[in-house]
């Protein structure tokens, strides 16, 4: 599937399944801005925003690396702005940065739950509204926020604090913010369907191995959770979206993969 002519931007990018997508819609023939905090590597976590960049340059597709914190308005009101002056456009947004917790509720600080709450929700919110009006001028455009089972799950399939317990309560924070991004993605379906804009979920249906995951938990067994790869398939494909397509869903990357053969 090309997206040969069109700008997408992937918040999260620096590494993981941020990274993953943006070298897949890169890989389809898109421009990429790869967004993130990470501009030089850190102790125990590899991934900058420069070295994603360079790996889809090297590949010989476009990149161009911008710096956003996105708990930071204005950081994302400069990103968008920055893009459309050195790419002339924005067709694809992935709201791909995230944070989570297992922290008990009662040992939850307001000071966490902002954090989550910031980074899972009000980041897509904004970054939602600042691109819209790039969209609708376009007449067109494709809005993927990626979700996480726990948005309609309470247990958590990946380890919790103690690593001996197997399956975990979730937080509560992490739950919340995802299942905010899921109705808020499902009213921006309908409110930007007029102008042609797709908006849809993308989530995996289990755990994903990223460099997030392996520094949180090394000594974790792996062997069963997914690649990025699936994600990818299914963030290209989406990616290709508009409002007379797929729009208002929210996607399994395992099951759309499956179904469609991609």
């Amino acid at each position: 599937m090309s997206l040969k002519g069109k700008v997408a931007i992937v918040t999260g990018s620096s590494r993981g399944i941020g990274k993953a997508m943006a070298l897949g819609l890169a890989a389809a023939g898109a421009a990429v801005v790869v967004a993130a905090r990470s501009e030089t590597e850190r102790t125990g976590l590899p991934g900058t925003i420069h070295a994603t960049a360079a790996e889809i340059q090297a590949r010989g597709g476009t990149a161009l690396p911008i710096r956003c914190n996105v708990r930071q308005e204005e950081d994302i009101r400069s990103l968008v702005q920055q893009t459309v002056d050195s790419l002339g456009r924005i067709d694809i947004l992935i709201n791909n940065a995230g944070v989570g917790t297992y922290t008990p509720f009662l040992q939850t600080t307001l000071r966490e739950w902002e954090l989550v709450m910031d980074i899972d929700l009000r980041a897509p919110f904004i970054c939602c509204q600042a691109v819209a009006p790039v969209m609708i001028e376009q007449g067109a455009g494709s809005i993927i926020n990626v979700s996480s089972h726990a948005a309609n799950n309470i247990f958590s399939s990946t380890l919790g604090e103690d690593r001996d317990a197997g399956i975990a309560l979730m937080g509560q924070a992490y739950g919340t913010a995802k299942a905010g991004l899921e109705r808020l993605s499902w009213g921006l379906a309908a409110e930007l369907g007029q102008h042609n804009i797709a908006v849809n979920v993308l989530k995996p249906l289990r755990p994903v191995v990223t460099e997030g995951f392996q520094a949180q938990r090394p000594d974790a067994d792996f062997s069963t959770w997914a690649t990025p790869q699936d994600m990818v398939k299914a963030a290209v494909h989406l990616a290709a979206q508009d409002a007379t397509g797929l729009t208002g869903a929210t996607v399994h990357a395992e099951e759309i993969v499956r179904r469609l053969g991609l």
